[in-house]
């Protein structure tokens, strides 16, 4: 593989190109926002900057990334000499069926097409396209950069030579691929959403305080940042779209998003991404603050 097309030039499709790009790959952006795209690669560059400050990369190496990226406002110009296109896009189920759909057409036939969703089915997605056997999940985590774990997502259709190539891709990217099949939520999102959400109603029934539950969860069961700010940083529309999928797909009651997750996304507070979600967030400001709605 020589050329990888990376759909969606957000958080999650400029950091699979960047790691794509650093690693020697000719790697081509699409969106078709041409400012988001711009955007895209200042925060790749950004990234590189830290990077060189820190010693991580040289000034030589973080050159040559940036001459392995090209973008494009066009998929069918982007993608068509793809070896891989790792679809980026947002959680949305009948856009990607339109990516994918768009994307068969366009690519080469030997083409392999992954997605990066953390929910839909990987199955489905194959299925609005002619090459079903070629479709798999490529689940980054964020920061894509700096985070190891991809979940590699087995269709139903998936070939045992198309797994093999995307483990194998992603250990080159310096990741650890875990192979997972297709079920609603996969493993990450599967037990992490579930948690989140129980946070949510413990906020929501009184149980304790946001900085409260997130303190305990982060000095109690060491996890690095506590559930309410981890689904800020996610972005709480994602979180619930998530469960929704969980919701649809098992039909078991005990995945139902909580109200105040419905009320907080519907109201357009939706996390770090839009400047308030459970805490408040300011420009050039790490200090993590309780919003103003959720303080006794």
């Amino acid at each position: 593989m020589k050329n990888i097309t990376v759909i969606g030039a957000g958080t999650m499709g400029n950091g699979i190109a960047h790691v794509f790009a650093q690693t020697g790959f000719n790697t081509t952006i699409v969106d078709i926002s041409e400012t988001a795209l711009e955007k895209a690669i200042q925060t790749i560059t950004k990234n590189l900057d830290r990077m060189v400050a820190k010693g991580t990369i040289t000034e030589v190496q973080k050159s040559d990334t940036l001459k392995n990226l090209s973008t494009s406002t066009s998929i069918e110009q982007g993608a068509a000499n793809a070896d891989l296109v790792v679809e980026a896009a947002t959680e949305n189920e009948g856009l990607k069926l339109k990516i994918f759909t768009q994307l068969d057409a366009v690519c080469k036939p030997e083409t392999i097409l992954a997605s990066n969703t953390s929910s839909i089915s990987i199955t489905k997605i194959a299925a609005a396209t002619k090459r079903a056997d070629k479709v798999i999940g490529m689940h980054f985590m964020n920061p894509v950069p700096v985070m190891k774990l991809v979940e590699i997502i087995r269709g139903y259709s998936t070939t045992d030579a198309v797994t093999n190539t995307i483990m194998e891709l992603s250990k080159q990217l310096g990741k650890v691929p875990v192979e997972v099949n297709d079920y609603p939520g996969f493993v990450a999102n599967r037990i992490l959403m579930p948690m989140i959400n129980e946070a949510i109603s413990s906020l929501h029934e009184g149980v304790a305080g946001v900085y409260e539950i997130d303190t305990v969860m982060k000095l109690g069961m060491a996890h690095p940042m506590g559930p309410l700010q981890l689904a800020d940083f996610i972005g709480l529309d994602v979180c619930l779209a998530i469960l929704r999928v969980l919701h649809d797909g098992f039909g078991n009651p005990k995945y139902a998003p909580c109200p105040l997750l419905v009320n907080m996304v519907t109201a357009g507070y939706l996390g770090a991404k839009n400047g308030e979600g459970f805490y408040k967030y300011q420009k050039d400001s790490k200090e993590l603050v309780v919003s103003p709605r959720f303080k006794s």
